[in-house]
């Protein structure tokens, strides 16, 4: 995913303007009712803790956004709520839909986006070609921003030695670089509680066994309630070679299971060495050879390698997904009804596995937001109103929560509970006010936050993530939860895995990684598409003799567009971040 910039300098006319563009942006309100439109003044009063800068006209910004899954201009009840405090509209660009050649295209023209959402080592690039605007004495009057003070210099530090401030990270918690807050890692497999249940809820000793109870369910259960085919795994291309990784995403994050981590053409292993992604012995080879077994065995949807990210989501809101391995896809299904009837997806544990996961992301989860280094004026102004808001509690609480009334209430004590938590899944209608149409429809495209959902919420003293919520856990302490809990003899999925010592944590670190080379890049460009490639027919291999002639040609390939100079610069580059994560310790 990618972003545009755009450079040209403050003017001095609007500098006095500036040093004030973010300090009376409120840091706390939790009205959800969008704050109505002032577009006939050129600042709004700011005591109703969302209203920001307006003026007579309607602002474009385009966003250059690695994140997002969509393209185009933001719609729906997200855009009016931006439009009714701003009095701008959100153009996104998405190298996820246009294709990675957008990047190249837009920073050779020296115009990446007004905003951009950037992975570390394209953000620290477009810095060095100065595309990115040093927003530091801006930004230090963003009271919102300012909370997280502390991650924000401590990134920025790590590029360059003279104070500036340049971006801004993204998934910023405030707890502390080592504390671990989840009930859940971002990667465990899940499946269906009631499924799993109807076949003896059965011990699962290694990756064969999961198969093998996998093939149960869906032999059991071959379409879903409207008849339609239903598959244990269902995925996706849309994310392949991305965040830093190489090959299939789907796969790149079931090597977390064994305690590895991708790291671009490297594997970092639970022994804190690094092997090449071509290793056999290694877990890119291992779960992809999982998935080829599931295939074989009629589990993989054979629309996987083709449909994108929007359908596969589809296929899991209407249950015909069995195998969830990302924690959000649970937003997908699980519901209180669910939870409360049985039929709420959640992890089941595989005894040989070792889970991966990172601290709380203090310092981010690596991705930058920026602004553009040629954008001043009232466009400057509006879109550090804009980031300012983003961060503070009311822009958080739509980002995670939604609309007020709508998503949730507020109750006597303060507290929040969830209302309609099908909204997502089920597209529904949005209430009038803000805009009408379907909720998922208008949700926030930019698909990327400054604060992290496990942040506590000033106006609630409970996380932003509304799993996290007393009312959330009283409500969901049902069949599902209460059933698996009885199964495993623990509250939660991370207790499971902390009292079987089968969970790694590594801190959260904050470094400044090396860019590729000229000739590095396009080498990690030809890998990854090689990669890539032949995963993909891997896993759709008739044969297992098949399966692993494909892989020694894949690798044959690889050595030949050279690998091994890919390998040893991704070794040298993530040396420095594990030397960090060492420290941390």
């Amino acid at each position: 995913m990618k972003k545009r910039v755009v450079a040209l300098l403050l003017s001095m006319a609007m500098v006095a303007t500036m040093l004030t563009a973010c300090g009376d942006t409120a840091a706390s309100g939790s009205e959800g009712t969008p704050a109505a439109s002032t577009q006939t003044q050129t600042t709004t009063d700011n005591s109703d803790g969302g209203a920001a800068a307006s003026s007579d006209e309607l602002l474009t910004i385009e966003i250059y956004d690695e994140a997002a899954n969509y393209q185009g201009t933001q719609t729906g009840w997200f855009a009016k709520v931006v439009k009714d405090r701003f009095n701008i509209e959100l153009n996104i660009i998405a190298p996820q839909v246009a294709g990675d050649a957008v990047y190249q295209t837009r920073t050779a023209t020296g115009n990446l986006g007004d905003i951009v959402v950037l992975d570390p080592t394209h953000f620290n690039d477009c810095v060095k070609a100065g595309l990115i605007k040093d927003i530091s004495a801006e930004l230090k009057n963003c009271s919102n921003l300012m909370e997280f003070e502390d991650q924000i210099t401590t990134y920025n530090a790590g590029i360059n030695d003279e104070g500036k401030l340049y971006g801004i990270p993204c998934e910023m918690v405030n707890t502390s670089p080592t504390s671990f807050s989840d009930d859940v890692i971002y990667s465990s497999p899940m499946l269906r509680w009631d499924l799993y249940n109807s076949i003896g809820a059965p011990d699962i000793a290694d990756l064969d066994g999961l198969l093998d109870v996998i093939k149960q369910i869906q032999d059991a259960n071959p379409t879903n309630a409207d008849g339609d085919p239903a598959y244990g795994f269902s995925l996706w291309p849309d994310w392949d070679n991305n965040d830093g990784m190489i090959g299939i995403a789907n796969v790149v994050q079931l090597t977390t299971w064994y305690g590895e981590k991708i790291k671009g053409s490297a594997i970092l292993t639970k022994d804190d060495t690094f092997v090449p992604l071509t290793d056999k012995n290694a877990t890119y080879y291992k779960m992809l050879k999982f998935l080829w077994k599931a295939n074989q065995m009629g589990l993989v949807d054979p629309d996987s390698g083709s449909q994108n990210w929007d359908a596969a989501c589809a296929k899991m809101s209407s249950g015909r997904v069995y195998t969830f391995w990302y924690s959000w896809q649970v937003g997908f299904w699980n519901t209180q009804d669910r939870l409360a009837d049985g039929t709420g997806m959640i992890f089941i544990p595989v005894k040989d596995q070792l889970y991966y996961t990172t601290s709380d992301t203090y310092y981010g989860s690596g991705r930058l937001f920026g602004v553009g280094s040629g954008v001043d004026g009232e466009k400057y102004y509006r879109i550090m109103k804009f980031l300012d808001w983003y961060a503070s509690p009311e822009g958080c609480q739509f980002q995670h929560n939604g609309i007020e009334g709508f998503n949730y209430e507020v109750g006597a004590d303060g507290k929040f509970s969830i209302l309609n938590d099908n909204a997502l899944m089920d597209n529904l209608p949005v209430p009038e006010e803000y805009g009408g149409a379907g909720y998922s429809d208008g949700n926030n495209a930019i698909n990327q936050w400054i604060v992290s959902a496990l942040s506590t919420n000033p106006n609630t003293g409970e996380p932003y993530g509304n799993t996290h919520w007393a009312s959330w856990k009283a409500a969901t302490a049902t069949k599902t939860k209460n059933e698996w809990s009885d199964r495993f003899g623990v509250a939660e999925p991370v207790d499971w895995m902390k009292a079987n010592n089968a969970l790694l944590v590594r801190p959260s670190v904050s470094v400044s990684l090396p860019s590729d080379t000229a000739d590095i890049e396009v080498t990690r460009n030809q890998v990854g598409q090689e990669v890539k490639d032949a995963s993909w027919r891997m896993i759709f291999a008739s044969s297992e003799a098949e399966f692993d002639s494909m892989w020694d040609t894949m690798v044959e390939n690889l050595d030949s567009l050279g690998f091994q100079d890919l390998y040893k610069f991704d070794v040298d580059k993530y040396t420095i971040e594990l030397d960090a994560i060492k420290a941390a310790k």
